[in-house]
């Protein structure tokens, strides 16, 4: 598939590259990264990367403000995004050709083509493992690429200790090391928090509450967040701080946002993304995100939290 993917976009002139909504640095790493390392092998190309952007990770990566007819004849990849209906800008379909290159269970298998390896840590590993099998047909890499690659794999794995990191991952972000960026430069970036985020950690270490059979579940409502001057999108940067508990095998962290309140899911060993799929969501085994649109779901997400704990 690696081959038949190089193939393709070594026939298209331009190469649109999008992602998931509500990117994670794997979303942004993984689409940056594969488009730098575009941009570098096929230079009288043009790669555009797309999607509304998230202000927490400009560090990262500024995205770009296109037309409509940029995707007349194009191809157009997305990166770590399991269903069609995540895709971030859903002119996704107007171009010429759509492949999916992703990490998750493949639930939704939309596209022309599909690279789906459920053992990587991140999509952020396959772009380089993509890399390594084209750098001898003409791909090559960045000091940009691999930074943007490097912050995906740490920031999908916890900094390395997540379950789904393996000798591979390991091994690549040691090779990702040796290109020219800053690690301290992106890691402080990657973690700093504000005072009032980190006053809001505190409130969440004293306020989450047990359930049964080891489950864990925190409520941050509207009025919350504005108290502590917190947007959501930075409240879900705390979603980790629970996972040090002892004794507590699953949590859910109910978020709420102007039009939904955002369910994200944590385990330590009850598998938990079939909880999200029933709850507009999806994703990895051990952590998942979904929506709910009304307060009286959230006790069905618990029960079924509670549920997956017992087994």
């Amino acid at each position: 598939m690696k081959e038949k993917i190089l193939n393709t976009i070594i026939e298209y002139e331009t190469i649109i590259i999008h992602r998931h909504v509500r990117p994670d640095p794997d979303a942004y790493g993984s689409q940056g990264g594969l488009a730098e390392i575009l941009k570098a092998s096929f230079p009288e190309k043009t790669i555009y990367t797309v999607g509304r952007e998230e202000e927490t990770l400009y560090y990262l990566r500024r995205l770009d403000d296109i037309p409509n007819d940029a995707y007349e004849g194009a191809l157009v990849i997305v990166c770590d995004t399991a269903n069609a209906e995540r895709i971030c800008d859903d002119r996704y379909h107007l171009g010429d050709k759509l492949i999916k290159i992703d990490h998750h269970p493949n639930v939704d298998p939309y596209g022309d083509m599909m690279w789906i390896d459920t053992d990587a840590s991140s999509v952020s590993e396959m772009i380089y493992e993509f890399y390594l099998f084209g750098k001898d047909k003409g791909l090559k890499m960045s000091d940009e690429a691999a930074r943007l690659l490097f912050a995906g794999i740490v920031g999908d794995t916890g900094r390395f200790l997540f379950p789904s990191t393996s000798d591979k991952t390991f091994a690549y972000a040691g090779e990702l090391i040796h290109y020219n960026f800053s690690r301290p430069e992106l890691f402080d970036k990657m973690y700093e928090l504000s005072p009032n985020v980190v006053k809001l950690n505190g409130y969440v270490l004293q306020n989450f509450e047990v359930k049964k059979h080891g489950a864990v579940s925190m409520v941050l409502k509207k009025e919350l967040l504005e108290e502590f001057q917190v947007k959501a999108s930075e409240a879900s940067l705390l979603v980790g701080a629970l996972g040090s508990i002892k004794g507590i095998k699953a949590w859910v962290f109910f978020i709420e946002e102007e039009d939904q309140i955002r369910v994200r899911l944590r385990s330590k060993g009850p598998i938990i993304n079939d909880i999200a799929r029933n709850y507009n969501g999806g994703g990895h085994p051990l952590a998942a995100g979904a929506s709910i649109y009304s307060w009286n779901d959230m006790d069905l997400v618990i029960k079924d939290l509670e549920e997956a704990c017992m087994g």
